[in-house]
Formats: structure tokens, C-alpha cells, sequence
């Protein structure tokens, strides 16, 4: 399912569910936490792809010294 697909009317539908889960007070608190968890997330992946890409760099280094 592709997030595109769920539309306008489908995230009112979420944000008013959650506001009426969390109530406006915790709202912050829950919206400020998601912000840090995805922060956290895209740093994490980044840091993955850079270590992917300085392991793949050294393979090809080895094998170009190889020939």
C-alpha cells in the first residue's frame, strides 16, 4: 500500500483519531517524540549507507590493487 494512496481525507481521519486518543494536551509531547524517533531513524540509515559505502569503496580499492 502506497502512502500517496490514503489521501487527504484519510489523514484527517488519523490526525482526529489520535486527537481524540492522546487529547490535544499530550499532542505535543506525542508529536514532539515522533519527530526525535524519525530523526533518529534517518540518522541510523545514513550512517548505515555511509559504512555500506566505505566497505564497498575498500573492495573495489582492493581488487583494483589485485590486477
Amino acid at each position: 500500500m502506497n502512502l500517496a494512496a490514503i489521501g487527504v481525507p484519510g489523514l484527517i481521519i488519523i490526525l482526529v483519531i489520535i486527537l481524540i486518543l492522546f487529547g490535544p494536551r499530550k499532542l505535543p509531547e506525542v508529536g514532539s517524540a515522533i519527530g526525535k524517533t524519525l530523526a533518529e531513524f534517518k540518522k541510523s540509515a545514513k550512517d548505515i549507507m555511509d559504512d555500506d559505502e566505505i566497505e564497498h569503496k575498500k573492495k573495489t580499492e582492493i581488487q583494483e590493487q589485485v590486477k
